[in-house]
């Protein structure tokens, strides 16, 4: 059977990644698949060709399906070429689940959206599903299916229509937020504030990627993330050929993926998990702590994940 909610799929000049990302969708044969693809840089010798080979492996599409394509015909970076590629997604359906070409999901990861995305459709309060369980390290358990974050992971994710709208590339309200030290009342501690602070600054200034405005976008929203209490996609890119995830040592490469007992267990309520919170910032978010977790995680006889030994 087919699946009927729209798949995104960003892909750009990696055909090896791309091709085991699709093969991951081609088994769920969605009605609908979305393509976004950058263009080629010209002072990079033989990137034309890359991107070209990676474009080739849509045309491999065999199942009845409306394929749909956002190509560029010149480089945007991947900061404009991302946001103005989901805002066309948006256009045309209502909610939809997105991949890049370096985020192979489990089967289960589709399921999971579906039944999310259904059951909070008209709840403002949820922003965002994501397909990681991130928290290296993490001793406390995890109750229900998912939990809910401040943090919108988007190494395979899911959104609305209605969440999207708000989204804004140049983060139109950033300096009335600064003026108004907006981020000191909303973080915990004075590190994390610091973090993001510098994080945002950088992203407003340059605009390279599009990621961290949605973070922003849903902070100024009060929007919270879905979590999911084991991993479901594992980020399969990190190294050469990456633009923001070179370090093939980071502990969030190649995280194994795990599957998700259904029926979900839904959380009797909706207040965000600041425990967890607290150890994602505090990790994958903190750059003078990463290096210390893979040291300690590389030392370590398992790890936990979500509770589970």
């Amino acid at each position: 059977m087919s699946y009927s909610k729209p798949i995104v799929f960003i892909i750009f000049r990696r055909p090896e990644s791309t091709a085991k990302v699709f093969a991951a969708i081609r088994q769920m044969q969605p009605k609908k698949l979305f393509v976004i693809a950058d263009g080629s840089r010209h002072d990079q010798p033989g990137e034309a060709e890359k991107c070209a080979e990676t474009r080739a492996i849509i045309d491999q599409v065999d199942w009845n399906c409306e394929v749909f394509k956002h190509y560029a015909e010149s480089n945007l970076g991947c900061g404009v070429n991302i946001s103005q590629g989901i805002s066309w997604v948006f256009e045309q359906v209502e909610d939809a689940i997105i991949l890049e070409d370096d985020c192979l999901p489990h089967p289960d990861f589709y399921h999971f959206c579906e039944h999310l995305l259904d059951k909070y459709k008209n709840d403002e309060r949820i922003m965002h599903i994501s397909g990681n369980h991130n928290l290296l390290n993490y001793n406390r358990e995890i109750k229900y299916s998912y939990y809910y974050s401040r943090y919108p992971i988007i190494w395979g994710w899911a959104t609305w229509r209605r969440a999207w709208e708000k989204y804004s590339f140049t983060m139109d309200n950033w300096l009335e937020c600064l003026e108004g030290e907006w981020l000191d009342r909303f973080f915990d501690d004075k590190r994390a504030s610091y973090v993001w602070h510098r994080n945002l600054k950088d992203v407003y200034t340059n605009q390279y990627t599009w990621d961290y405005q949605w973070f922003f976008t849903c902070w100024t929203q009060s929007g919270l993330s879905i979590m999911p209490k084991v991993n479901l996609v594992s980020n399969i890119g990190f190294g050469d050929g990456a633009t923001h995830t070179s370090d093939p040592n980071n502990p969030w490469s190649n995280l194994p993926v795990e599957s998700l007992s259904f029926p979900l267990e839904h959380p009797p309520f909706i207040i965000r998990d600041t425990f967890a919170d607290h150890h994602l910032q505090n990790t994958q978010f903190d750059p003078s702590k990463i290096n210390k977790l893979a040291m300690s995680i590389n030392q370590l006889p398992l790890m936990r994940l979500g509770g589970r030994r």
